[in-house]
């Protein structure tokens, strides 16, 4: 598909089309921009077109779309490989959280898209280190977005040493023009929602582990008590716990004993239970991503 036919339409590049890259991809259709997503091959590519239509279904279901889905599909462009556009004005990065991954696709970026802002979706890995990596660290930034990021209200904006003000102006400008809200806060382990998020998830893991409450109970306590959205074990279930481990071991370096990742979340990750993706987590999901039941735990 070829979308030159829309050239007041401002481009937006995702390069990564798993469930975040998808999610990320989707708001911008909703928005009014157009998108170009790649993948690293075609079936890659071919599932990742999938996700963002299921997405938009969805919301369609829900009466939440602007317009139909096959309106806001034609502005959609996915492949395999970088498109050789002059057009985008941001490329957002959102594959697995490896550094030397990410560094390799943002250095790409760099030199395909000159004018474009540089982004990194990353809930953990660190700005600075990856604007180290790049050659030109003044437009990078980190953008981290929230899963389910359709119906997310917030975009992290992450500010680097190098990042550039107009840089950071412009993606508040951005997320404002998607529907979200943003805060800017400066590279550290973790960034502000991430430190935050791990730490009460990890209690409640432990909370779970010591039979102190059912996993129910725990995240009815926080959906009730403290108006979270959704608890934080059903959170980690949807994040993805092996995501989660991920980020508890890298905060667990970086800052220290009270980040270190439970034994029962080590041993759910190393029995394959990663949550809602393998349907099996804190509680058992069904093929739609809605809770069925809690899961017996004792692996």
């Amino acid at each position: 598909m070829n979308n030159d036919t829309l050239p007041d339409t401002e481009r937006i590049l995702v390069v990564g089309g798993g469930t975040m890259g998808a999610g990320i991809a989707q708001a911008f259709l909703e928005n009014g921009f157009a998108v170009c997503l790649t993948e690293i091959d075609d079936t890659a590519a071919l599932a990742a077109r999938e996700r963002v239509l299921a997405g938009l279904e969805r919301r369609a279901a829900r009466n939440e779309l602007p317009a139909a889905v096959a309106e806001l599909a034609r502005r959609l462009d996915v492949g395999a490989g970088l498109p050789a556009r002059t057009d985008i004005t941001f490329a957002i990065e959102s594959v697995p959280e490896d550094e030397d991954l990410k560094a390799g696709v943002l250095n790409r970026l760099a030199l395909a898209y000159p004018a474009a802002v540089i982004a990194t979706n990353t809930s953990a890995l660190s700005i600075d280190a990856l604007a180290r990596r790049l050659p030109d660290a003044e437009r990078f930034v980190g953008l981290h977005f929230f899963n389910p990021v359709p119906r997310s209200a917030l975009v992290e904006i992450v500010r680097g040493e190098r990042t550039a003000s107009r840089v950071t102006a412009a993606c508040h400008d951005l997320v404002r023009r998607i529907g979200k809200e943003s805060i800017e806060v400066r590279d550290s382990p973790g960034f502000a929602t991430s430190r935050l998020g791990i730490a009460i998830g990890l209690e409640a893991i432990r909370m779970l582990e010591e039979g102190v409450a059912s996993a129910e109970d725990i995240d009815a306590g926080m959906v009730k008590g403290y108006r979270f959205p959704i608890g934080p074990l059903a959170l980690s279930d949807l994040v993805g716990l092996d995501v989660r481990l991920a980020i508890a071991e890298h905060l667990h370096a970086e800052l220290g004993d009270r980040f270190r990742p439970p034994d029962l979340l080590r041993r759910l990750v190393g029995a394959g239970r990663l949550g809602v993706k393998s349907g099996h987590g804190f509680y058992e999901w069904d093929a739609r991503g809605r809770i069925r039941r809690a899961a017996d735990i004792s692996v």
